[in-house]
């Protein structure tokens, strides 16, 4: 089953470049410029983190490919691979510490 899964989120990072299809900014993904556009300001946090935060791919891009269509798609599909990698690995690490805690509290409510 756990394969089944890596293998759907394989193939959404193989197609997610069709997002460089649509119009505009997707939802949720708004800079600084496009908060203030659309709420009339920037948020405090935000602008703070602007200073120290930098993306490994800003705009989903790798800056020394270049700006083609096609290295574009590339800088997508590696976002999403990279991405989906972090969260998949932090989640199997929580859960497996779960597990641990779980069993340590069986074991000691046993031995009562």
């Amino acid at each position: 089953m756990q394969r089944k899964y890596i293998i759907i989120l394989f193939i959404l990072a193989i197609i997610s470049p069709l997002g460089l299809l649509a119009q505009g900014t997707a939802w949720g993904e708004w800079g600084p410029e496009d908060m203030n556009e659309l709420l009339g300001y920037v948020p405090q946090g935000i602008n703070q983190a602007q200073e120290w935060w930098k993306a490994i791919f800003p705009d989903y891009t790798i800056p020394y490919l270049g700006e083609e269509k096609i290295f574009e798609s590339i800088g997508y599909i590696c976002s999403a691979i990279i991405g989906s990698t972090l969260i998949y690995g932090m989640a199997t690490a929580y859960g497996r510490i779960i597990i641990k805690k779980n069993a340590k509290i069986d074991q000691k409510l046993t031995t009562l």
